[in-house]
């Protein structure tokens, strides 16, 4: 029941995140940091009341690690919010961020010293190829959109290369905040809540810097169109709504993997992950009508099936149809 409950949290949760961001994007694609500091601050409000116990419990990880951690994990989430002022797409955006397995990969090759077998190196190059071909393929939307003169095309694709080069840091940045995450786990244990507390409790003074920008964006939400929020009938200005939205859905998500890692094995988790981005994919492509051609579709197939790949989920298939005698099952 635990597992099943989970499952459906991360993919309405998510999925329902991925609507939601989107709408706020495509009425005021500035929007990034009032997005990252609402999540912040309403998930760290859920955590000060039940896990902290308003302060009264000590973390079991010393608080000087978390400040290392939260310090990345900050960064990576306002530069990700903070690149879809430079002419990214959503889809693009899900996609690259996909790339999470390329960055842990390479990563941990260079700090753990660790070593893969050819399975996982070959999954790495699918997933690799996937987002190279997605990025080209926008690229060149990104030059049909502009053309016309060389000023008006040019400047456009360095304001696209650099959100991609933005992507690319946090993606790197993440891996290395997971990699660390992960040695402060062996060292003092698995402590995932309390560290959900924290990466989003320590950096809310960080958004002091983003004060000015945080306020204006609140007036621009409240000088929104007024709507009325179904069921409970009071009116409210449509941007609030959608943020009121992301923030109740971002939590859900986030609440529901908890929920999965503490009942499932990591390969499930992995799975569900992975097949709610294909989902949250699919949506933003035909609820929003993004442009994605048919390189893109490819593109998109190839991260996945490379994902598939990296968690095993295609050699436990082909070992369940093989059976314990080494030979396919027939089918029944």
């Amino acid at each position: 029941m635990g597992t099943a409950f989970a499952i459906v949290l991360v993919f309405v949760g998510c999925c329902c995140n991925v609507v939601s961001l989107e709408l706020l994007v495509r009425q005021f694609p500035g929007c990034g940091n009032i997005v990252t500091f609402a999540q912040f601050l309403f998930i760290a409000l859920e955590g000060f009341i039940f896990e902290t116990k308003f302060g009264t419990k000590k973390p079991a990880i010393p608080i000087r690690n978390y400040v290392i951690m939260v310090t990345m994990f900050f960064t990576v989430s306002v530069i990700n919010n903070y690149a879809l002022n430079f002419n990214i797409a959503m889809p693009l955006h899900m996609i690259f961020r996909s790339g999470s397995l390329i960055a842990n990969m390479i990563l941990g090759i260079i700090i753990l010293k660790k070593r893969y077998t050819a399975s996982k190196y070959l999954s790495i190059a699918f997933i690799s190829a996937g987002i190279f071909i997605c990025t080209i393929m926008s690229a060149k939307q990104v030059n049909v959109a502009t053309e016309g003169s060389e000023e008006q095309g040019f400047y456009p694709l360095i304001h696209w290369l650099i959100g991609i080069a933005m992507l690319t840091f946090a993606l790197l940045m993440s891996a290395r905040m997971g990699i660390f995450q992960e040695t402060l786990y062996k060292q003092y244990g698995k402590h995932s809540k309390e560290a959900l507390f924290y990466n989003h409790c320590l950096p809310l003074p960080g958004f002091l810097l983003l004060c000015t920008d945080i306020y204006n964006h609140a007036v621009h939400f409240s000088h929104s169109t007024p709507t009325v929020v179904p069921v409970v009938g009071v009116t409210m200005p449509i941007l609030w709504l959608y943020l009121l939205i992301n923030v109740i859905t971002q939590y859900v998500c986030i609440r529901g993997v908890f929920i999965l890692t503490t009942e499932c094995a990591s390969l499930t988790v992995t799975l569900v992950v992975t097949l709610r981005k294909f989902l949250s994919l699919i949506i933003s492509i035909m609820y929003f009508q993004n442009p994605f051609t048919t390189w893109h579709w490819v593109g998109t197939a190839v991260v996945f099936l490379g994902t598939l790949l990296y968690t095993e989920v295609l050699s436990s298939v082909w070992a369940a149809l093989r059976g314990p005698g080494g030979k396919a099952k027939k089918a029944e």
